[in-house]
């Protein structure tokens, strides 16, 4: 930046008081937008996972600088066609200008190229570098072949100072294709350890409280959700609505902000209740609250609390293959033909084992099963003819996807994959109401 503008140590101070522990990412971001009218680098390929803190630099930087800027997102720009038009209409709203009378049509990358070289000089940007900011950029692949290799050489077809960043979740080996395009200039946002999420998620502390007790509180928090969460969006959404509960003994006059132990005595079966709700968001913050006076004042039982999961919504043929891996994973295999073979006497009893001589499979937890019993067991209890096709199939990647099932590993997964049911028996019983299923019937520990 030259003298008149802000300067890099200045700028680097400003963002990083609003986007702290990502000093390092805007030094080096600066360090390649350069000078406001000097040449810059084509292209930025800025990745990391969700809530890293991508957009948000990149964003702080060129307000903070002034620089001239469009932000697109890929997500509401589905097509190459809303892609080009938001860009050139940004151009104006986002530099202090009106739009123009009617809004910029644009159809293909040979007119985008023409229009941006209008629209730069239309608003004097042509000394200046225009920055291009491509949110979800991994949706461009997906969108014309020619799309992507034509962003990442903007500068050189538009004969101009222009400079597009995209921003993306994925690494740069999975945009690779075919053919060949520029590479670009790529800049990682590693995930935020943990030291560094106690130091953002202290700068939220309520009025009243000290950061010094809010601190001890997200240390708590963070001893028990760091195992399986990384993402400060969904660890501020929690931190949020559990420190009610942690407050709890203060507010009722049983405690103060110094004892530690009785707060964390009182707190700690809430927080492994909430543990299992990591990423669901099954109601919102103000429904959660409300469950919890709920709770506090005995008008509702801790089964139907948000930590039990018993209510989720699945496809029908969804309900039935839980329900079959289920029965799967809890009976042993040599009970199958006894409870879904037609020719089977239920009620012959030469062969009945004592319920004191059984094993309870459910104290054993569940048993992993080949495919073809899961879709045996399947077809013997659903209603109606249902053909093996590749959607049923489908359903039983997508039980696998959101952890209802597992696959397990062996040998031979590929000729005979096996599975295993992740479900609780309360939670079964509540998919199988549904469907007028009566499951405990068929459970060889119940019959």
């Amino acid at each position: 930046m030259d003298g008149s503008e802000t300067p890099i140590a200045d700028t680097v101070s400003s963002v990083s008081e609003s986007i702290p522990c990502r000093e390092s990412q805007i030094k080096l971001l600066l360090s390649l937008f350069g000078e406001k009218r000097c040449m810059t680098v084509p292209a930025i390929f800025a990745y990391g996972h969700t809530a890293t803190g991508k957009s948000a630099v990149i964003n702080s930087i060129l307000k903070t600088c002034k620089l001239p800027h469009v932000l697109v997102n890929c997500v509401e720009c589905y097509s190459s066609r809303f892609l080009y038009e938001a860009v050139l209409n940004g151009l104006y709203t986002n530099n202090g200008r009106q739009k123009p009378e009617t809004p910029v049509k644009c159809e293909n990358m040979n007119d985008f190229v023409r229009l941006f070289r209008h629209t730069c000089m239309d608003l004097h940007l042509q000394n200046e570098t225009v920055y291009i900011v491509i949110d979800k950029a991994e949706r461009l692949r997906e969108m014309d072949a020619n799309i992507l290799p034509a962003f990442l050489g903007l500068q050189e077809l538009a004969d101009g100072n222009v400079c597009v960043i995209l921003l993306s979740e994925i690494v740069w080996e999975k945009f690779r294709c075919g053919t060949g395009f520029q590479e670009p200039f790529i800049v990682q946002f590693p995930d935020y350890n943990k030291d560094e999420l106690l130091r953002i998620l202290v700068r939220s502390a309520p009025e009243g409280y000290s950061a010094e007790f809010y601190q001890m509180y997200l240390s708590l928090v963070l001893s028990v959700f760091h195992i399986v969460c990384r993402n400060l969006s969904e660890l501020q959404h929690l931190a949020a609505i559990n420190f009610r509960k942690y407050i709890e003994p203060i507010k009722n006059g049983e405690a103060t902000e110094s004892d530690s132990r009785k707060l964390w005595k009182n707190f700690e079966p809430h927080l492994k209740k909430a543990l299992q709700t990591v990423y669901l968001r099954e109601v919102s913050s103000t429904q959660w609250e409300r469950m919890l006076e709920e709770s506090d004042a005995g008008k509702m039982m801790t089964q139907q609390g948000l930590s039990s999961r018993t209510h989720v919504e699945l496809p029908y043929y969804s309900k039935y293959l839980l329900i079959a891996a289920y029965l799967a994973s809890y009976n042993p295999a040599k009970s199958d033909k006894k409870f879904f073979s037609k020719h089977s006497d239920k009620h012959k009893k030469s062969k009945v084992i004592k319920k004191q001589e059984r094993t309870n499979n459910h104290m054993l937890g569940p048993k992993p099963f080949p495919l073809d019993r899961l879709m045996a067991v399947f077809y013997a209890i659903v209603e109606g003819k249902v053909a093996p096709t590749a959607n049923i199939f489908m359903q039983i990647t997508s039980l696998v996807s959101v952890h209802l099932l597992s696959q397990v590993a062996g040998d031979d997964q590929i000729d005979v994959p096996k599975y295993k049911c992740l479900v609780s028996l309360d939670f079964i019983k509540s998919v199988a109401r549904t469907v007028n299923f009566d499951v405990v019937r068929y459970l060889y520990d119940f019959v």
